[in-house]
């Protein structure tokens, strides 16, 4: 098994694969984003165009399934910029790897990022994956949203919100803290579980060499209806979580 080129920077560890990853995905969805507003026509629409307000439509069905219609507007945007960037971060570790053997350390712009103890324990080292294939990155994007969540419910709802962990008594309270800090936990992991087991069944195709590759391709193309599923959930999740923490009159 290879490992990861990994940056440190005082305590900080940063695997490089996972960084450049986020970047493209940035820039991906930046791009996609710039290009799909551009020559904008009420009378002319583009293809682009025409996918963008398909996709707006799709992410405002969502938030509306998750709380009344009236209150799903705000969080359109939000939506959008999950469903896209999750999405792009599923499907970066699909169309190809960048695996190089090295036997001496190495430096990327002054900073050793494969040491001598590394390479005491691999000689191959990946530098390219999908970034929600790193728990740090799904864990972050769910402590994210949860964050939000709260202030959310803190500043648009608290008395409903903090009343809710009194509910439906006032012993459940540690069962409901339990509740809300299981929430990041599942949203994390669901995530990353998902992708990370793909991209090891990649993997472990690619090391049959010729003869892997039909099951390869057949594997790919489930792999991009995954990544799919998966930012959907997450974002459909998120829209749950903040309607619980801010509506009240539906769910108290």
């Amino acid at each position: 098994m290879h490992g990861f080129p990994t940056l440190h920077i005082g305590s900080l560890n940063i695997d490089v694969s996972t960084f450049l990853g986020i970047i493209v995905s940035c820039l991906v969805v930046f791009i996609l984003a710039m290009v799909s507003v551009r020559n904008l026509s009420v009378t002319n629409p583009s293809k682009m165009q025409n996918f963008l307000e398909w996709v707006v439509e799709f992410v405002h069905n969502i938030v509306a399934s998750a709380m009344p219609i009236k209150k799903a507007k705000p969080y359109v945007s939000l939506g959008m910029t999950l469903i896209m960037f999750i999405f792009v971060s599923n499907l970066l570790g699909l169309p190809f790897g960048i695996v190089t053997e090295h036997h001496e350390p190495v430096k990327l712009f002054g900073f050793e990022v494969i040491s001598a103890e590394m390479i005491s324990h691999h000689h191959e080292y990946a530098w390219w994956k999908s970034p929600t294939a790193d728990v740090s990155v799904t864990f972050a994007l769910a402590l994210i949203v949860i964050v939000l969540v709260h202030f959310l419910g803190l500043t648009q709802n608290t008395k409903h919100y903090l009343k809710h962990y009194f509910e439906p008594y006032v012993f459940f309270f540690p069962l409901n803290v339990i509740k809300e800090i299981s929430k990041p936990l599942t949203l994390g992991l669901r995530l990353y579980a998902n992708i990370f087991a793909g991209e090891v069944l990649i993997a472990t195709i690619l090391m049959a060499g010729w003869a892997g590759i039909p099951l390869l391709a057949a594997w790919q193309g489930f792999s991009i209806f995954v990544g799919a599923i998966q930012a959907f959930l997450f974002t459909m999740l998120t829209m749950v979580y903040i309607s619980q923490a801010t509506v009240h009159e539906e769910h108290h």
